[in-house]
C-alpha cells in the first residue's frame, strides 16, 4: 500500500559526511526529522543553522508537520540540531533510553558532575520494541548498541534508518572503539537488522565516499547481505570482531568527538552561558592518546 510507505529524503553534510533525513506519511504529511545536523566552524569555534534550514525550508515547502525530532544516538563527528528543530516546530524529541549510560560514561570523562545523565534532554527516551506514529504510519525502535552504549534503528515501515551500523554496501560497517563501544554488540545489531525483509530500505548515517564516488545513503537488505564488503559471505562473529577490531586501531580520532558530545549530550543544547554570557566547551587533557601515525589518517579511515 501506498500509505504504508514512508517517503524519505536525504540531506548530505558535506563537511561532516553525514546525512540526515526528513521521513514522511504522504497521506497526511506528518512526518519526522531524523538525525539533523548543526554546522560547526572547527577554525572559529562558533555554529550556525545553514544545513538545519535546509531542511526547515523544505518541510515548509512541502507543507509537512512534524510530529518527531529523533537522534539514533549521542554523535561524536557533528552537532545535533536537534533542540534548534525543536525551538523552531515545536515538535517532540526523542533518543534510545540508554542515552544515559552514555551521559554518565562522557560526565565523568569531562568532569561535569552536575550534567543530568537521565536523559531528561529529550522528551521521550525509547525502549526497545516501542513503537509511535510519524502520521499514519507506525515506527518501531530497534535498539542496536554496538557503535555506542546507546545507538538505536527506527524501521518505518519498509525503512530503516540504521545511522552508524551500517554504512552503504561498499563502505561496510561502523567503528566501535569509543567508550561504550562493543563489537560484539554491534555484530548482534546488525544481525538483527538484516533480519528485516530483504527489500527493506536501509538508510545508512554517514557516506565517506569510497573510490572517490558520489554520496550515497540509501540500500536494501538484501544489499547489504550480499555486497557488504564486512559481512558477504556470512562472516561469523569470530571473523567480524577480529576485522573490526584490527580495523579500528588504524582509525583517526574523529576531528569534532570533544567537541560534538558536550553538546550531544545535552540534546543538541550548548552548555549553560557564564556570567559574560559566553558558552563554553571543556577539552580534557592527556584523556585520550595517539596510537597510530598522522599520516595513516584518510577520509576512509573513518569508516
Amino acid at each position: 500500500m501506498a500509505s504504508k510507505r514512508p517517503a524519505v529524503t536525504g540531506f548530505y553534510h558535506q563537511d561532516t559526511s553525514s546525512i540526515a533525513y526528513v521521513v514522511a506519511d504522504p497521506v497526511t504529511g506528518r512526518c519526522a526529522i531524523i538525525d539533523p545536523v548543526l554546522d560547526f566552524d572547527r577554525a572559529y569555534r562558533s555554529t550556525h543553522t545553514a544545513f538545519a534550514d535546509r531542511m526547515v525550508t523544505f518541510v515548509r515547502e512541502q507543507g509537512m508537520v512534524v510530529d518527531w525530532i529523533l537522534d539514533t544516538h549521542p554523535h561524536a563527528d557533528h552537532f545535533s540540531a536537534a533542540a534548534y528543530l525543536k525551538d523552531v516546530f515545536g515538535a517532540p524529541t526523542g533518543i534510545g533510553e540508554h542515552v544515559k549510560r552514555v551521559q554518565d560514561i562522557w560526565r565523568r570523562i569531562y568532569h561535569l558532575p552536575d550534567l543530568p545523565a537521565d536523559g531528561s534532554q529529550w522528551d521521550r527516551l525509547f525502549k526497545d520494541g516501542d513503537r509511535f506514529q510519524i502520521g499514519h504510519l507506525e515506527a518501531e525502535v530497534f535498539f542496536s548498541p554496538g557503535h555506542t552504549a546507546a545507538s538505536v534503528t527506527y524501521v518505518v515501515c519498509d525503512a530503516a534508518f540504521v545511522h552508524d551500523t551500517l554504512f552503504m554496501p561498499d563502505g561496510g560497517t561502523a567503528r566501535t572503539d569509543f567508550p561504550g563501544g562493543d563489537t560484539h554488540a554491534l555484530y548482534h545489531s546488525i544481525q538483527r537488522i538484516l533480519t528485516l525483509p530483504p527489500e527493506t530500505r536501509v538508510y545508512t548515517g554517514h557516506d565517506y565516499q569510497p573510490g572517490g564516488r558520489e554520496p550515497r545513503w540509501e540500500s536494501t537488505v538484501a544489499e547489504q547481505v550480499t555486497h557488504n564488503v564486512h559481512l558477504r559471505g556470512g562472516v561469523t562473529e569470530e571473523a567480524f570482531v577480529q576485522m573490526r577490531e584490527a580495523r579500528d586501531r588504524t582509525l583517526a580520532f574523529p576531528a569534532l568527538l570533544l567537541d560534538a558530545l558536550q553538546i550531544n549530550l545535552r540534546g543538541g543544547r550548548m552548555p549553560e552561558p557564564e556570567a559574560n554570557g559566553i558558552s563554553y566547551l571543556k577539552i580534557p587533557l592527556n584523556q585520550f592518546r595517539s596510537t597510530v601515525c598522522a599520516a595513516t589518517h584518510t577520509v576512509q579511515d573513518k569508516l
